[in-house]
């Protein structure tokens, strides 16, 4: 069985503009999502805002430049993931059409393994 990962991306300045209630329905609708696909389900979290990302870049010297900043600025961020297992692409697209975004959606990219 193949590993996907699952990148949910959304806009954090709606996800940080909803109230309780939105917020409280999202969760259950997350809650709801893990409990259906349990057993596809290999780990996945929730990530803090792009405000608290670190990016680090070869400098071209030998070095690094860390920047406090996300690698990429867009309107819709990397706000968590989900790394299930699947028979096949068709299957973990049927499994990632059911998590649940506020403002956003998915993206779903198979894990590369090497022998």
């Amino acid at each position: 069985m193949a590993q996907y990962l699952v990148l949910i991306y959304d806009d954090e300045s709606a996800l940080a503009g909803a109230g309780q209630e939105e917020s409280g329905r999202l969760l259950a609708e997350h809650q709801r999502f893990m409990a259906a696909n349990e057993t596809a389900l290999c780990g996945g979290n929730a990530l803090q805002p792009t405000a608290t990302a670190t990016s680090i870049r070869p400098d071209g010297g030998g070095g690094f430049s860390v920047t406090d900043a996300p690698f990429a600025e867009t309107k819709e961020a990397l706000v968590g993931y989900y790394l299930i297992e699947a028979d096949d692409l068709d299957r973990a697209v049927a499994i990632a059409k059911q998590v649940p975004t506020f403002a956003g959606g998915v993206e779903v990219r198979p894990v590369r393994t090497f022998d």
